[in-house]
């Protein structure tokens, strides 16, 4: 099946077969790894994109729900070689651990901010609850978010 949607910021055609998740399709054909699988059942948010400003688990979505839609991916972050300010926060706030969950958690937050500029704690912990980190107490996390919305509303 042909489907036309758009990637990080670019208008895509591709050939697939319609039961292909969007995991792989973002990493088998277009090469972008950033995205990583955890559990393959929704339930770890290492794969979390963001399409069309909701946070979604990649490895839930199969090809025949995306003709049309608009994936941003953790590369679409990245504009003329300067980093999103959430991934400055996040290895500003020493956010990144092992950082196997670091994408789904700053697709996440990325989402949360499409939202609100200004989120409250619980908030928050609702958009990230998706996303599991073994590594820290998330802490860190919750101040990189936080840190991200006060820059994006012009505090810092």
């Amino acid at each position: 099946m042909e489907l036309n949607f758009i990637l990080n910021g670019n208008r895509v055609k591709i050939d697939v077969s319609p039961d292909k998740r969007l995991i792989d399709i973002l990493r088998e054909d277009f090469q972008l790894t950033g995205t990583k699988e955890g559990c393959a059942e929704g339930e770890c948010g290492a794969c979390t994109v963001v399409i069309n400003k909701k946070a979604i688990h990649s490895c839930l979505v199969h090809a025949i729900t995306l003709e049309g839609k608009n994936i941003l991916t953790i590369e679409g972050l990245e504009k003329n070689g300067d980093i999103d300010i959430i991934q400055k926060h996040f290895l500003e706030e020493i956010a990144v651990q092992c950082g196997y969950c670091t994408t789904g958690m700053i697709m996440s937050t990325k989402a949360l901010l499409y939202k609100t500029l200004n989120p409250t704690e619980e908030e928050i912990k609702i958009a990230l609850s998706g996303n599991i980190c073994r590594c820290s107490g998330y802490v860190q996390i919750l101040n990189a978010v936080k840190k991200s919305a006060r820059e994006m509303r012009g505090e810092l």
